[in-house]
């Protein structure tokens, strides 16, 4: 179970790469033997990473992205003990984290978009002194976070995360083209949005 201890930090766009399958073993193993500091050790390890993925899935609201990476943690703790290391630990929880984020975006399905979170989007200009370079990625993580809820969670998944469209349309519950259709769409609205914004400038 997750400890009082284990809090969030902002949003990170600039992630590092995963860990090498093997670092994580020795932690796995205690954790999904029920070692609660083992499984501390993998949540400060990872969840900035996860909390960047799934933050984007949720259209930049830091609350919900909080509440989904606390979930997802929680459903790697109880399937801990299933883990067989067929992939590395980093690629199974990032899956995890992925499917919590759209089991909640489909519960959503007809409801209002969550709005966009321009504090902790506004962290990244703080925590960075290129400038130019910063509010381009703040337009650019602004505009994800408008379009339309599919749209956004294809083009985060096939064009950040890099994931197949035969995986999203699975994921999505949509057909092949469809996935191909709404990554096509969110492109087409990312283009058309940051040439607006760029003209007003």
């Amino acid at each position: 179970m997750l400890t009082h201890a284990m809090t969030l930090d902002a949003p990170l766009h600039d992630e590092p790469a995963l860990a090498a399958p093997d670092d994580d073993q020795a932690l796995v193993r205690a954790a999904g033997s029920g070692d609660a500091r083992a499984f501390e050790a993998l949540y400060r390890k990872h969840s900035r990473r996860v909390y960047a993925l799934v933050w984007r899935l949720a259209g930049g609201n830091a609350a919900r992205a909080e509440d989904l990476v606390q979930e997802a943690f929680i459903r790697a703790w109880q399937a801990l003990p299933g883990f067989r290391f067929q992939s590395a630990f980093a690629t199974w929880l990032h899956r995890l984290a992925v499917n919590t984020a759209l089991m909640e975006l489909r519960s959503r399905r007809g409801g209002q978009d969550l709005e966009v979170d321009d504090a902790a989007l506004e962290w990244q200009a703080s925590a960075d002194t290129a400038g130019q370079r910063t509010r381009e990625r703040l337009d650019l993580e602004r505009v994800i976070a408008t379009l339309p809820e599919r749209a956004r969670a294809v083009l985060v998944l096939y064009d950040i995360e890099g994931w197949k469209h035969e995986e999203i349309a699975g994921e999505l519950g949509m057909a092949v083209g469809s996935s191909k259709a709404q990554l096509h769409r969110a492109r087409g609205l990312l283009r058309a949005r940051l040439g607006e914004d760029h003209d007003r400038d």
